[in-house]
């Protein structure tokens, strides 16, 4: 669902972006289309994260459950993962890990198993419980995402990744 054009209207990021152009006027490396756009990009991740932990409030599972249990599903290891590959997939320590595997195998969403060539090596898997809970919340947040970008059509949202990505291959260089 797209909304009309709104270009003209200015929003907080161009009355930011103008207050510190009185300051910054003379300063060579201020752009107010650059801090425009840093605030927006910040805004909308902002916003975006909020509505994710608001859609997981007074739930026993938790964003992070729903994290770990992503990172389970569609990083390349297919569908098992031990649980320093977890930790690594989702940025926390093993220890935390630890705790989240702890709760989602209590709630019997994923299994703990010994690698029969290695019982050192645990390796996680989803249970089928598992993998509904997931497809759950994940038909959800991405229900949250197309809302949050509503306002852009189909053509728009085709120019913004090629923007956004011209930024991104632009950062790896």
């Amino acid at each position: 669902m797209s909304t009309p054009d709104r270009v003209d209207e200015r929003d907080a990021a161009d009355h930011h972006a103008a207050r510190w152009a009185d300051y910054l006027r003379d300063n060579p490396a201020f752009s107010p289309q650059v801090e425009a756009a840093m605030i927006r990009m910040g805004h909308i991740l902002r916003r975006m994260r909020r509505d994710d932990v608001a859609a997981f409030a007074g739930s026993e599972f938790t964003i992070e459950d729903y994290k770990t249990l992503h990172a389970l599903m569609v990083d390349s290891y297919p569908h098992e993962a031990t649980p320093g590959q977890l930790a690594e997939a989702t940025a926390v320590t093993r220890a935390a890990m630890t705790s989240r595997l702890d709760r989602l195998e209590k709630a019997g969403l994923v299994t703990r198993e010994s690698e029969p060539t290695d019982r050192r090596r645990i390796l996680i898997r989803p249970t089928p419980a598992g993998r509904t809970v997931w497809e759950h919340h994940l038909t959800e947040g991405l229900e949250r995402e197309n809302k949050l970008l509503s306002a852009l059509t189909e053509k728009e949202l085709v120019q913004l990744n090629t923007l956004l990505r011209k930024v991104m291959l632009s950062l790896d260089e």
